[in-house]
């Protein structure tokens, strides 16, 4: 019986068409994971006054979305390295897409935060499995670049959100709204569940799928006989996934500066995404101007993120990340100490494209760090421990926008951004294990070596 080793095949094997669509496939569900998750943020204007109720009685609605995402991204994760990637993210992509149409149907603030509680339980459990899927999906030297144009889809799916805000709020209204931010995830589950495969590196842990693997590497380009016995040596031997594991020496000062980076950074990106809108409303912006000002938090993080995964695999991912935080700060200073109004409107949506497309670049380039960090064993446990620990900082942030809006207004909101990701440069400077630059001549020989059409 011939021996296989997946890690080497994938690590440096080409990055074929086949491989760039199954990235592409992943990458759609987080579109519609970020477009669902700032969906309610663009339709608070709206339901204020439908229900006529304060900005302040959506604060425990908007947290409880971040506590189910909080949940869900500890048990998505292990999920996936129990189950698989692909049953853990499809089984994501419905529950929320249920539950954000079922959201369509309410009356009242009670029912939306039980409803919003449960679709971020598929919300949060959808990233880290988008994540592993993205990472192993991909020879190493491809992976930074492929894991952050997955993640890079959570603003671009705000993006969409606030786009649609503007469309849809103003002639059908917020239900409609949130028919359509459900609809589309249920469709796009039915169509990757025929077309999305298992990841080669957690197939080759699982003796009883091998002939799966075996058919998957095919389709990837590579020669593997059906009766071959498969290893992964490039990637550490744990026999469970366990969340001890991230604690062990080897693994615990990531993991601590890991957490503390996601929860002061998603602190930051929620207080943005969430009151935004609201902020903009109150400062006289009619509705469909405020949903733009959402989209432009979150457009700036997708050209930032792409940009920042190209300059990582240059630089690596410590001096590139940690001048993307140092903008964010600088830009939320900015929107701190000038007038937000609309005779400033150009000025405020330019800076609001800035500070938020470099903290949106900077969470996104988190996940490919964390993937990065951890082995295939514990790579979705890994990523989702991390990112349900920042989860906190998600639940704190509808409070804690409230409480700067209500106690200093836009200001105050700025200035807690800018401390927000000072923590996010401090923790993310404490990380030893980022991400190494590649030399420009290794990946010119990598390319020159791959083959044509691909």
């Amino acid at each position: 019986m011939k021996t296989v080793d997946v890690g080497s095949l994938l690590d440096e094997g080409q990055w074929s068409g086949y491989q760039q669509l199954l990235v592409a496939g992943t990458a759609l569900t987080i579109i519609l994971d970020g477009l669902d998750n700032q969906v309610l943020g663009a339709a608070v204007p709206a339901l204020m006054r439908e229900w006529s109720l304060p900005r302040a009685a959506f604060a425990t609605v908007l947290a409880s979305g971040m506590v189910g995402m909080m949940v869900g991204g500890a048990i998505g994760g292990f999920i996936g390295d129990r189950l698989g990637r692909r049953v853990a993210l499809l089984g994501s992509v419905v529950s929320f897409g249920v539950l954000t149409v079922l959201v369509a149907f309410t009356h009242d603030v009670s029912t939306l935060g039980v409803l919003r509680f449960f679709a971020g339980l598929g919300l949060g459990g959808a990233m880290p499995n988008a994540a592993a899927l993205s990472s192993e999906y991909v020879p190493r030297r491809h992976r930074p670049f492929a894991v952050t144009l997955t993640i890079v889809c959570i603003p671009l799916g705000g993006t969409l959100a606030g786009l649609m805000g503007a469309e849809i709020l103003p002639r059908f209204g917020w239900r409609v709204l949130f028919l359509v931010g459900g609809i589309v995830p249920l469709v796009l589950a039915a169509v990757l569940l025929k077309v999305l495969p298992e990841s080669p590196r957690y197939l080759a842990r699982h003796r009883s799928r091998w002939p799966e693997l075996a058919a998957l590497l095919g389709r990837l380009g590579h020669d593997a006989p059906r009766d071959a016995a498969f290893v992964d040596a490039t990637e550490h031997a744990i026999a469970r996934a366990s969340a001890r594991e991230l604690l062990v020496p080897e693994f615990r000062r990531d993991t601590l500066a890991l957490c503390g980076s996601y929860f002061f950074c998603l602190l930051s990106v929620y207080v943005g995404t969430n009151w935004v809108p609201s902020l903009l409303t109150g400062a006289g912006f009619d509705v469909g101007v405020a949903s733009y000002g959402l989209t432009v938090f979150n457009l700036g993080g997708v050209v930032g993120a792409i940009l920042g995964a190209i300059v990582i695999a240059r630089l690596g991912s410590r001096t590139t990340m940690l001048t993307m935080t140092a903008g964010a700060v600088a830009g939320a200073v900015v929107l701190a100490t000038m007038p937000i109004g609309t005779q400033s409107a150009v000025a405020v949506l330019a800076m609001l494209a800035w500070t938020g497309g470099l903290i949106n670049a900077v969470q996104t380039t988190m996940y490919a760090l964390a993937a990065h960090v951890y082995p295939t064993g514990i790579r979705a446990t890994g990523v989702g421990t991390a990112v349900a620990f920042g989860r906190i900082g998600g639940v704190l942030s509808p409070y804690a926008g409230s409480w700067a809006l209500e106690s200093g207004g836009a200001s105050q909101l700025f200035v807690l951004i800018a401390g927000t990701m000072t923590m996010v440069f401090m923790a993310l400077a404490s990380v030893r294990r980022h991400i190494p630059r590649v030399s420009i001549g290794v990946v010119a020989r990598s390319i020159a070596t791959e083959p044509a059409g691909h």
